[in-house]
């Protein structure tokens, strides 16, 4: 059987989307740059809150995590 991948979505923590699905990287790369990696909120702040912080949209965000997914 095919394993199905859980979605996503804004209330998850960065650390933990980046634990879990390490291609998801890229994604809080191009749209948080390099800096959020060395920055240690990074592990425990939601991908809403990191949007908000770096004044960009979690819905687009949110579908670029998605689709490193499919």
């Amino acid at each position: 059987m095919r394993e199905i991948k859980r979605r996503i979505d804004k209330e998850m923590n960065i650390g933990e989307v980046l634990e879990k699905y390490p291609e998801a990287r890229r994604v809080f790369q191009k749209h948080f740059g390099e800096g959020c990696f060395n920055c240690p909120g990074s592990r425990l702040e939601s991908i809403q809150f990191g949007a908000l912080m770096h004044n960009k949209d979690v819905d687009a965000i949110l579908e670029d995590l998605n689709s490193t997914l499919k």
